[in-house]
């Protein structure tokens, strides 16, 4: 053995043991996404609409340069501060293992493993409350001017009198008023005494159950804040069970509280005229909970929020405040929900998928391919065993880049999490590993043709195949780093476990597969392995009908795409999933199937632009149904919640529960739109680049338009099936266009390589024969390709069940490429002449 390969033995065994240190204890080693976990994640955001109205609400007269100074003042370093208090807030719920991560555009990223209903609407309140609590003085004319505004007749905005005639309660037009920046601001001012002053209700449950609300002109400085809160708890109320909140300060908030309470209990320095102490009114985000009377100075740096608290509301508010204030409100641009079953079901069909992917890819390898085949087969199982650790190097590397703690390991040498999409690249993968095996085998036949030993015969076909092997992966994983740079959570488990996939079956493909022949194959072994040849040689004039399949091409895309363009623009939700029109997917599960026109009804009377449809999945885990709307909430409510009430409601004997959900807001659809136009335009480019340095501008110019093709093609006829277009489609287009490349690129190398040895032949003439010549290569990669997509088809649910369909048409329409676009358009480019490359200099 020579000291090369025993350096490669050696190479290969590291990583056989790292792959086994990683993956060992599975329980412990391996970590699920939410998607495969359950749970849920928020993307959330300053709500710099809000800050802003906050801003003008607490001067109204400020100029608007000023407001601006005052915002841009808080943005500066919100981020950091804003992490650490939803971090706080987060772990007071209990939640194992949160991950939450800051982004561009002062967005935040939370995932939330394994949590309940209850816990994620708790989650959702407390990340979006701000948290910031001020005490400021009610007005010493209070009753008075409270009297004067009930009697005026005039009511606030989106309200209207109550029964008692003394307070108001909300009308239906409060909802649509409250999305309006300006409205806190216009409500503030209403019939207050001076513009110190700003008008402020307190939300009360009367005696009969009825939610009121009680007026107060509450000064707009605040006396002191919560700055100096020490801590938070709720107690109950032992005569009336009520609960209230008790605050305690520190030593200076102590000192602070008691000097505001001295100075404005009855006869106090700043309240000398009067028997009666001054309200203190509590505001929390803008909110009145309480205005109590101060009866007394209170030196120990106590107080309490009184409200119509339940206990899980006190609880919560209590947890508010403990964990400090946010820099600034909150909104939640994304939420994405996935139950538990949800998870166990994707992992299960997952692992279903990918052992019947193997085990079909592996028999269709040893039936053709024989002695070489077993060979192959025998990589195939180490691509398996090693895909662990090159999921750890690809991580760390992609990490440069950007890091992600929603996907990446804790630690250097732990794996990253696993998501279905990254289960979806591992299928995938599978299929792909064996692309170069069979390149080098079908060099090796041809090697066998010219009469060589076996020994000549393989060095020679691996020789040949490298640049070929070479050139077609690098493309595939440019693109893949790509989509790892430009995409988010899930998407990026699909680009490390596609990217590790390529770099493991490169290193087991060519080097493990060689030191297997070099150890078992005879030395004078003249006999040709046995192969079978389904596509035996041929000699088609494919170039003589590539202008009809040119212009075939062209019909179907200028077709598929004016539908699809078309349907975009006048009903956007029929083709784009809600990642890029902002809205919501519910998934409900059920114990029995109700007719689809009954719960049409149900869910249109809560949203009449929602649309439900069943989903079966085809490997017997059950059904689902699935509803899109454009809405993620009615009148403050979540939409999910509502239409769930309304199912089981309505169809009780169905038993609808929630299982899923995705919400995206517009701003993340417009985020992400602009993203995959950039990744997919990134991708071309990039290709564009290496073919022409690998090869010539024309050569690159061929791929290039078959790229295109492959992907505008496989867009417009996945449309027309009827599905929506989502970020896993994206995911879809891009490995399509890393993937179409490697037969462009293989009959590319082999023109090029017929050139430098023909120098006589016509070059129309070389370019169809050197297609004819990797027909067979073409066929079977694809082949094998499609096996495990059509695997992931049957077995994959939901989104990944949309992405093999994507990539069936993706690689039936790359395999037409290759031989009908790429090269006709490269030899248009030439006008069929030789390029400069190919031609011989004399001396």
């Amino acid at each position: 053995m020579s000291r090369n390969d025993l350096w490669k033995w050696l190479t290969l065994a590291i990583l056989a043991v790292l792959s086994i240190y990683v993956t060992f204890p599975v329980k412990e080693k391996i970590r699920l996404g939410l998607d495969l976990k359950g749970g849920t994640s928020f993307i959330v955001a300053i709500d710099e609409a809000k800050l802003r109205s906050s801003i003008m609400e607490g001067d109204p007269d400020a100029a608007p340069a000023a407001v601006n100074r005052k915002v841009n003042a808080v943005l500066e370093n919100a981020d950091a501060r804003a992490v650490e208090v939803i971090r706080n807030r987060i772990d007071g719920l209990g939640v194992n293992e949160p991950v939450i991560q800051s982004g561009n555009n002062h967005r935040i990223t939370i995932q939330l493993p394994g949590i309940d209903a209850d816990k994620r609407q708790l989650a959702e309140e407390s990340i979006k409350a701000a948290a910031f609590l001020e005490f400021k003085l009610v007005h010493k004319l209070n009753d008075e001017l409270v009297r004067k505004a009930i009697d005026s007749g005039r009511v606030p905005e989106g309200y209207e009198y109550a029964d008692d005639g003394r307070s108001f309660v909300r009308t239906s037009q409060y909802q649509e008023l409250r999305k309006d920046p300006d409205y806190a601001r216009r409500l503030s001012l209403f019939e207050v005494p001076d513009p110190r002053y700003a008008f402020m209700l307190q939300k009360v449950v009367d005696s009969t159950g009825q939610t009121i609300y009680r007026p107060n002109f509450v000064l707009r400085n605040a006396e002191m804040t919560g700055a100096d809160l020490k801590s938070a708890s709720v107690e109950s109320d032992p005569m009336t069970g009520r609960f209230f909140v008790s605050l305690e300060f520190n030593q200076k908030g102590a000192l602070d509280f008691a000097r505001v309470t001295k100075a404005y209990a009855p006869g106090g320095s700043r309240n000398k005229n009067s028997e009666v102490g001054r309200q203190l009114a509590i505001v929390l985000d803008g909110t009145l909970y309480s205005a109590p009377q101060i009866r007394t100075e209170i030196p120990n740096g106590k107080a309490v929020i009184e409200g119509s608290f339940t206990l899980s509301e006190a609880a919560q508010l209590r947890n508010i405040l403990n964990a400090g204030s946010l820099p600034a409100p909150m909104k939640v641009l994304e939420k994405r929900v996935v139950d538990s079953t949800l998870g166990r079901d994707a992992v299960r069909s997952g692992i279903t998928a990918g052992v019947i992917a193997t085990v079909m890819v592996a028999l269709f390898m040893l039936i053709y391919y024989s002695y070489c085949g077993l060979i192959a087969n025998a990589a195939l199982l180490l691509d398996l065993l090693l895909l662990p650790a090159g999921m750890v190097i690809v991580s760390n590397l992609l990490g440069v880049f950007v890091r992600d703690a929603g996907i990446a390991g804790k630690t250097a040498t732990s794996l990253p999490v696993l998501t279905m999409p990254g289960i979806a690249g591992i299928v995938l993968t599978l299929g792909m590993a064996v692309d170069a095996n069979v390149l080098i085998f079908e060099r090796i036949r041809e090697e066998f043709g010219t009469g060589k030993s076996a020994r000549a015969a393989i060095s020679s076909g691996y020789d040949r195949a490298f640049l070929s092997i070479f050139d077609s992966n690098i493309t595939t994983l440019l693109t893949a780093s790509i989509l790892f740079i430009v995409g988010v959570g899930p998407i990026r488990g699909f680009a490390i476990t596609l990217s590790a996939g390529i770099l493991i079956s490169m290193f087991t493909a060519l080097v493990v597969t060689r030191l297997i022949f070099d150890l078992s194959v005879p030395e004078g072994r003249m006999k040709p392995y046995k192969m079978l040849s389904l596509v035996k040689t041929t000699n088609f004039d494919f170039i003589g009908i590539s202008r009809k399949a040119l212009i075939t091409s062209g019909v179907i895309l200028v077709v598929t795409l004016t539908i699809f363009l078309g349907r975009a623009f006048t009903s956007p939700t029929k083709v784009l999933a809600v990642d890029f029109t902002g809205g919501s997917a519910m998934t409900f599960s059920f114990d029995k199937r109700a007719d689809i026109g009954a719960v049409r009804d149900v869910i249109t009377a809560v949203d009449n632009g929602a649309v439900p449809q069943y989903q079966s999945a085809l490997d017997d885990s059950g059904s689902m149904l699935l509803v899109k709307t454009g809405l993620s909430e009615i009148e403050g409510q979540n939409i999910s919640v509502l239409i769930e009430e309304a199912l089981q409601e309505n169809l009780p004997e169905n038993n609808f529960a929630l299982k899923g959900e995705e919400g995206v807001g517009s701003e993340i659809g417009a985020d992400l739109k602009r993203s995959a136009f950039w990744a997919v335009t990134a991708s071309l480019i990039v290709i564009l680049l290496y073919v022409s340095i690998r090869f010539e501008f024309g050569f690159a110019l061929g791929a290039v338009a078959a790229l295109a093709h492959d992907a505008f093609i496989t867009l417009g006829l996945y449309s027309l099936c009827g599905r929506q277009v989502s970020l896993p489609i994206i995911a879809a287009l891009l490995t399509i266009v890393g993937y179409s490349i490697n037969d462009t690129i293989v009959v590319s190398d082999r023109i090029r390589e017929d050139l430098r040895k023909d120098p006589k032949t016509d070059f129309k003439t070389l370019c169809n024969r050197a297609i004819n010549a990797t027909l067979s290569r073409t066929v079977l990669t694809s082949l094998t390709t499609l096996l495990a997509l059509t695997i992931l088809f049957i077995f994959g649910g939901g989104s990944i069940n949309d992405f093999a369909l994507a990539m069936l048409i993706g690689v039936v329409a790359g395999t037409y490429s290759t031989i009908f676009i790429a090269t006709p358009v490269m030899l248009a480019w030439y006008k069929g002449h030789r390029p400069k490359f190919a031609i011989v200099k004399k001396n």
